[in-house]
């Protein structure tokens, strides 16, 4: 356990370092091919707003693009004693709790470390599972914090949003004007806008594909720690298998959040090529792993 925990903080900063370059690296093409050398402090300076943002604000983020709102003792007491009583049975301080009002069943954790976690559930999950498939859910999410996945999965969201962010906006300036050097310098404007639109376009798949082979593992490592938490691995693996046969899509959910969440909240697509990049494994090898333990 522990050496999974110091690997997931040594990733963290491992990758928040790989994106700032990509970040850097998006600028410095960018102002050889407009001419513009402000660009690349100005990319430098957006690279280290970016590891900030994330590392501190990203939770915030994640919860207000997800329109969850906090949980209440009152309306939630059962969750909230779930939480409790698994947070204790973790050795972890008590997560805040959110709950996003949609009727598609689904969870996510977030945070920087276990002092600063949040669990999120919504309410159609709530409504749906019983008492061994919720514990079953939120030991899952309480896998996720107390490995520090939380920290490596959140930070990983924002910044790759945002370098899709910054891709899109060079793809767009491609036909805005692009500068002083691609009115005088045709040759080796040519030479940079070839290169600024492959690093435009690559960029953000590149982000993506790391993205989602890092948090597939981290999916199944979640499962089985969360059913040794619980001592009662059925619980998951049947919550996994109402998750995935409810039909109803998750409102909140988009493709810059869908990898936080315990199941796919896009459902799945197929494909050889989308499966590549989808953050969690399949769920059928999820349920077969759960129940042979």
């Amino acid at each position: 356990m522990f050496d999974q925990v110091a690997s997931n903080i040594r990733k963290s900063w491992a990758l928040m370092f790989v994106l700032a370059i990509m970040v850097i690296a998006i600028g410095f093409v960018f102002a050889q091919y407009t001419d513009y050398p402000w660009l690349l402090p100005v990319a430098i300076i957006v690279a280290l707003l970016m590891n900030i943002i994330s590392y501190y604000q990203s939770d915030k983020i994640v919860l207000a693009i997800s329109g969850a709102r906090p949980a209440t003792k009152t309306e939630e007491a059962y969750l909230v004693n779930t939480v409790e009583g698994l947070a204790i049975a973790a050795g972890i301080p008590m997560p805040r709790i959110y709950v996003i009002d949609d009727t598609a069943p689904n969870a996510f954790a977030t945070g920087r470390d276990p002092e600063h976690a949040v669990i999120c559930v919504t309410s159609g999950l709530l409504q749906k599972m019983n008492r061994v498939e919720l514990e079953g859910v939120i030991a899952h999410e309480m896998s996720h914090i107390k490995n520090y996945d939380i920290r490596f999965q959140t930070i990983v969201v924002v910044m790759v949003g945002m370098i899709a962010l910054l891709a899109d906006w060079m793809l767009r300036s491609f036909w805005w004007g692009g500068g002083r050097r691609r009115r005088s310098d045709g040759g080796g404007s040519a030479i940079w806008a070839i290169i600024a639109l492959i690093i435009a376009i690559l960029a953000p798949i590149a982000a993506a594909l790391m993205q989602a082979a890092l948090s597939r593992q981290r999916e199944f490592l979640a499962d089985s720690n969360g059913a040794v938490l619980t001592r009662y691995p059925e619980g998951l693996a049947s919550a996994l298998e109402k998750i995935a046969a409810d039909p109803e899509p998750l409102e909140a959910a988009n493709k810059a959040t869908a990898a936080l969440y315990i199941y796919n909240p896009l459902k799945d697509i197929g494909g050889t090529i989308n499966s590549l990049f989808d953050t969690h494994p399949p769920v059928e090898e999820r349920i077969r792993r759960l129940r042979s333990m």
